[in-house]
């Protein structure tokens, strides 16, 4: 059999080495592009259905062009496959799976189809292009870029970084920034997305992370580690707050991202348009963090719920205007940078607020256990704030307090239980003129304050309460009753029994097999139900 055409043109090696050089891709790349074209002038020219193949040798540049007939049986396209038997005629050892090769002649590229192949390399090489710009740029998300405006597009910008374009859409902008053509951009990389039209690089001005990263680039202590850059807050373009730490004792992480005579934070000022920056120092302990994030606001005391997550901030009266800052932002930036909320009080609020928590909690123990302002007082001052607590605390415990003997004590429990068992029974009484079912009453979880309050709205089984979504709980019981895990653990007890029949298996001959089996049959009752809950 004769063997390919070959025709040479070293000339398209030196095209594909100037093409990929200017462009920044492999060489390989763009002699793909080109056999590509030649191909399928090859089909335009001998009919698409045949199976043309082209191929550049890298070394001469000789071009060979030929028609693949695949050997199978039986044959299904004439055009691209041939019997055993034929193909044995062509060529002696041929099997089953083999491709017999014809050569073609050289292609005369006319004008058509010279502007077909132009097409198809240049197409080719963009794609090959736009992957290049992909796979160069995805590894460098977080990182910091320069680049020249090249146009301006309804407030987003096209950044030329000189082998890639990138937006930096408005709202990634720092406020009240304009840029012109041909103006230099510093900006962090955002992200870097594969889409239809080729990769895009997103760059931002405003994110936090470009701010620890310019600190990156002017403290060196950063780059080695011995600072680190714990947490940061923008209000992009006004202020920003920035948490440092440092891994070296003898180093003031401070005084280092500061630099001499403000060397360091200007140059990081000066990029971001005169934004204000605050540097503190970082601590482990919650609360010491936020009354250095509070800064230049001075803290007079704390309060923490860690459940919550939540801080309660004490602040003389002259410094809460400081500590809010203009339209809220120095609390709204501490809380961002901590991930705390934070509630600001004066001196004066606070001892309004315990002053009031005082004397209602005095009128509940004058209320509930009938005794006199002194020793309402007194259980007050000593941290009792519910009757539960009166009544459930350890004896020993109320005798150490002054002017309460074992006589007082007693008596005070016993007052208290009395007041709780008095109060489950008129409860109790609500519970059944409301019509609660009994199953409702005994779900753990609920106490019968709650009972009676679910009751008053509507919810009077577990299917009732089942039915109900956490936010719509929450909203029926008192405020601060209960939080949304709890809620949700509530809600998910009173659908158990919607899955009770499910997990158990029939067996042959008994009511698993048969649904109707047993359906008049009451429920076997627990041998002794368990109470509801005290509680108000």
């Amino acid at each position: 059999m004769e063997k390919e055409a070959v025709y040479t043109r070293p000339e398209l090696l030196q095209v594909a080495e100037t093409v990929a050089r200017d462009k920044g891709i492999e060489r390989d790349e763009v002699l793909e592009a080109m056999e590509q074209a030649i191909q399928k002038a090859g089909r335009s020219k001998y009919g698409h259905e045949h199976d043309i193949r082209a191929s550049i040798d890298r070394e001469s540049g000789a071009i060979k062009l030929a028609r693949y007939l695949e050997v199978v049986e039986p044959i299904e396209e004439e055009a691209i496959q041939i019997s055993l038997d034929e193909a044995r005629k062509r060529k002696a050892d041929a099997e089953l799976g083999d491709f017999l090769v014809e050569p073609l002649p050289p292609i005369d590229f006319g004008r058509i189809a010279a502007q077909t192949a132009k097409q198809v390399i240049v197409q080719r090489v963009r794609e090959a292009e736009r992957k290049r710009h992909y796979e160069e740029f995805k590894g460098r998300i977080g990182e910091i870029v320069n680049g020249l405006v090249k146009r301006v597009e309804f407030g987003n910008i096209i950044v030329d970084l000189g082998r890639a374009e990138a937006l930096l859409r408005r709202d990634e902008s720092i406020p009240r920034e304009h840029f012109s053509n041909g103006d230099r951009v510093c900006a962090y990389i955002l992200d870097v997305r594969e889409e239809p039209r080729g990769p895009q690089i997103f760059l931002s001005r405003s994110h936090p992370q470009f701010m620890a990263a310019l600190f990156a680039q002017e403290v060196p202590e950063i780059y080695d580690s011995i600072i680190e850059i714990k947490s940061v807050a923008r209000d992009a373009g006004s202020r920003a707050k920035i948490a440092a730490l440092s891994n070296d004792s003898s180093i003031d992480p401070v005084g280092a991202c500061v630099g001499m005579r403000g060397s360091r934070v200007q140059a990081v000022v000066s990029e971001l348009q005169g934004e204000k920056i605050d540097i503190i120092q970082w601590s482990p302990d919650p609360a010491t963090f936020i009354v250095n994030a509070l800064a230049p606001a001075e803290v007079a005391k704390v309060v923490l719920d860690e459940e919550a997550h939540r801080i309660e901030v004490v602040v003389p009266d002259d410094q809460l205007s400081l500590a809010i800052g203009r339209r809220g932002q120095n609390v709204r930036l501490a809380s961002q940078l901590t991930g705390w909320d934070i509630d600001i009080l004066t001196e004066a609020e606070e001892s309004e607020r315990r002053t009031e928590e005082f004397h209602s909690l005095s009128q509940l123990f004058i209320d509930s256990l009938d005794v006199d302002e002194v020793i309402a007082h007194l259980l007050v001052t000593e941290g009792f704030s519910t009757v539960e607590e009166v009544a459930f605390v350890p004896i020993e415990d109320m005798v150490e307090i002054e002017g309460f003997d074992a006589d007082v004590a007693g008596e005070l429990r016993e007052r208290a239980r009395a007041h709780l068992a008095k109060r489950d029974e008129e409860l109790s009484n609500q519970r059944r003129d409301l019509g609660v079912a009994d199953d409702l009453v005994n779900l753990a979880g609920l106490n019968l304050a709650m009972v009676v309050a679910l009751g008053e709205n509507g919810v009077k089984t577990l299917d009732d309460l089942a039915d109900l979504a956490s936010d719509e709980l929450i909203e029926i019981l008192p405020p601060g009753t209960l939080d949304e895990d709890k809620a949700n653990e509530i809600i998910m007890a009173a659908r158990a029994h919607w899955f009770e029949d499910e997990d158990k298996p029939g067996e042959d001959g008994e009511a698993g097999d048969d649904p109707d089996q047993g359906a008049d049959q009451a429920p076997a009752a627990d041998p002794e139900p368990p109470t509801a809950q005290s509680g108000g």
